[in-house]
This record gives structure tokens, C-alpha cells and sequence, in this order.
């Protein structure tokens, strides 16, 4: 098992709220993705040996790789990319969703995704992969609660 610094905020709502907060301290675009940039660094180390396609999501351009530990009570995710913008991406994500509830997870909408502008500033593909990317977080958390 591998550490994980998720989650920073006590709910994914507040995580969300402090995402919207953070990204509204930019003027422009440039400065976004220098930020989200900056968050992919941030990930924690993924371990070699989870690289495997067993643990590669389909979906994306780049190459990024997930892995979901837990039960319905707390999961867990962890994930990296080949590309630093996707890193950022994932931070983002992760931020929301890993550390939280099965029920919490899905009862969580990525409205963060609006709110900062990412949805007009994404390019199609990498609008794909961030939707491979939530969607294998929530197929998880529907798994963890039987479904």
C-alpha cells in the first residue's frame, strides 16, 4: 500500500470550495496550467510495479495509470501520468474523491471542473481523459457499495 496525502479537506465539497477559491487567485489561462503543473509534482511517488496495464486507463492520450484500495467506508486512489498538466488533473481529482466514503464519493459532483473553467480550457482529449478518470473513481465507489 502506498501513503497518500488525500484527503487535504474534511469533506469533498470543501475540497472543491478550496480549488475554486485557490484557482480564482489567477488572472489568466498561463498562469492555470502553470498551477496545475505544479499540483501534478505534487503526487505522491507511484510505485513502479503498479505501471501494468492492469492498472492503465483507457481513455486518455497520455499514459496514466490508477489504482483504487479501500472499501465502502474510506477509498483511496492513486494515480500518476506521463503528462505534467495530466498530473495536475489527477491532484485535482484525488483532492475531491480519494480518502472519502463510497457514498460521499457519489454523492459528489465535480463541480470544480465548471467553476475554475477547465471544461473551456481542456482539450478534447484530455476532456476524455478526465471523464475515464472519474468515471473509474466512481465505478469503484459503485463496486465498494455492491453495486
Amino acid at each position: 500500500m502506498n501513503t497518500s496525502p488525500f484527503p487535504l479537506e474534511p469533506t469533498a465539497a470543501d475540497a472543491q470550495a478550496a480549488i475554486a477559491d485557490e484557482f480564482g487567485f489567477f488572472g489568466d489561462w498561463s498562469e492555470r496550467y502553470q498551477y496545475l503543473i505544479d499540483l501534478g509534482h505534487k503526487l505522491p511517488e507511484f510505485p513502479e510495479d503498479w505501471k501494468t496495464d492492469a492498472h492503465r486507463l483507457h481513455g486518455c492520450t497520455s499514459l496514466v495509470w490508477i489504482v483504487g484500495e479501500g472499501d465502502a467506508d474510506k477509498l483511496t486512489f492513486h494515480s500518476i501520468s506521463d503528462s505534467v498538466i495530466v498530473s495536475g488533473l489527477i491532484y485535482l481529482a484525488l483532492r475531491v474523491y480519494s480518502g472519502r466514503s463510497a457514498q460521499e464519493i457519489l454523492a459528489t459532483t465535480p463541480d470544480y471542473i465548471t467553476h475554475i473553467g477547465l471544461a473551456k480550457h481542456l482539450s478534447p482529449t484530455r476532456s476524455n481523459g478526465l471523464a475515464a478518470l472519474l468515471a473509474f473513481i466512481r465505478n469503484r465507489a459503485e463496486l465498494a457499495l455492491g453495486g
